[in-house]
């Protein structure tokens, strides 16, 4: 506390939420700044005028970075609000395209909350949803997918990389075995771009969602893949001016547009060395938890992306871990869902109890980790998990 002030003085923690979201690159803000300022690129890119056209300029060079980092057609990136609405934007749009009320959708139990929110919102209005149990290690087989298809599926709605333990979903081999089916694949990839390689001039993905601020670049700001060749329709969500081939109605906001499409080109430029920069922090920390005895990683080690890490502690409780880490920026899951105070639905489904569920922190790296920030965090981790277990009734 500040005796002059009376306010609370805070210090930086060691920041380990970058799957929650990522600091804005500086890199990225110089590229903002002309739009953000009067004499700068400051007009509605949808004008008829020069200062218009210039800002539209600006705004399709962004369009074909966020192509370029997943090998796509410019013409192929709709701009949203975020990766949230993009994923609204494909489940809703592309069901109610095909006018299909009674349709069949196959997603995960360990799907984002915006995409298992949506698919409980389509069955109020009569869509019928398989939610798949993933294996222990928090994978969803191709098989497991294909098993369960009927002869009404519209759609599967599977994440490349899931925000919570970092499995990565093999997209790849699974994509060619539904368009064989004549069944549209959703993707949420807004923890994959950059992170692993997505290379959809060769796996065929209908749709796929993408955020900025996930990737070092400014929040509000997303995209949509909507591929054109098979074409993947889709009905607009907002109505209005047209804009985004009619599929996204809204005055276009070129700073944050231009913010994404610098990072994601950053990304396409320095994310493979930067994975494994990162897969070498994470297992590192691992090394040092494993002091530890009695942990548990959740997600399988051998499909992983190289930014999560998540260990439950037994004999523990879960709010009294988190606690006594006031100095580390860690997370007990998706950020999305931590309002609900429950243990995590996504470690549920894996088949941890609610003990372990709750006693889990998600440890996510970026790129400002350091190897002296991995040391401190473990160490203090591990000074606390032995200390509640010394006072703790669930530690034998």
């Amino acid at each position: 506390m500040n005796k002059l002030s009376n306010t609370p003085v805070y210090h930086t923690p060691i920041y380990l939420d970058y799957a929650a979201t990522t600091p804005l690159d500086p890199r990225v803000l110089e590229a903002m700044l002309p739009l953000l300022i009067e004499d700068g690129l400051h007009a509605n890119p949808a004008s008829s005028h020069g200062p218009g056209f210039r800002a539209r300029a600006a705004v399709e060079k962004a369009r074909a970075q966020v192509a370029a980092l997943i090998r796509a057609e410019p013409t192929e990136i709709i701009w949203t609000s975020g990766a949230t609405e993009s994923n609204n934007l494909a489940i809703k749009g592309a069901l109610e395209f095909r006018g299909a009320v009674q349709a069949h959708v196959i997603t995960s139990r360990i799907e984002h909350k915006c995409v298992l929110d949506t698919c409980r919102y389509l069955e109020t209005r009569g869509v019928r949803v398989t939610y798949l149990k993933p294996g222990a290690q928090g994978l969803v087989a191709p098989e497991q997918v294909m098993e369960a298809l009927t002869p009404d599926t519209a759609l599967v709605s599977l994440m490349w990389v899931n925000n919570e333990i970092g499995t990565v979903h093999e997209i790849e081999r699974l994509a060619p075995l539904l368009r064989e089916r004549g069944v549209l694949l959703h993707v949420d990839a807004a923890q994959a771009a950059g992170r692993v390689n997505i290379d959809l001039s060769q796996v065929p993905v209908d749709l796929l969602s993408l955020s900025a601020h996930k990737a070092y670049g400014p929040k509000g700001i997303g995209a949509l893949f909507v591929r054109r060749r098979p074409r993947a329709r889709l009905a607009p969500q907002m109505h209005g001016g047209g804009h985004e081939q009619g599929m996204r109605s809204g005055t276009l906001a070129p700073h944050q547009i231009v913010g994404m499409g610098a990072a994601f080109e950053i990304l396409a430029r320095e994310g493979p060395t930067e994975a494994v920069r990162l897969s070498a922090l994470r297992e590192r920390l691992w090394s040092r938890l494993q002091s530890l005895p009695n942990l548990h990683r959740n997600g399988d080690p051998d499909h992983a992306a190289p930014h999560v890490l998540n260990v439950s502690f037994e004999g523990v409780e879960g709010e009294s871990l988190r606690a006594s880490l006031p100095d580390l920026a860690v997370s007990s899951g998706s950020a999305c869902s931590s309002a609900t105070q429950e243990p995590s639905y996504v470690l549920r489904a894996l088949g941890r109890d609610d003990e372990l569920a709750n006693a889990s922190l998600r440890f996510s790296v970026g790129r400002r980790s350091t190897e002296v920030e991995i040391d401190t965090a473990a160490e203090r981790v591990c000074r606390q998990v032995a200390r509640l277990r010394e006072i703790s009734a669930l530690w034998d």
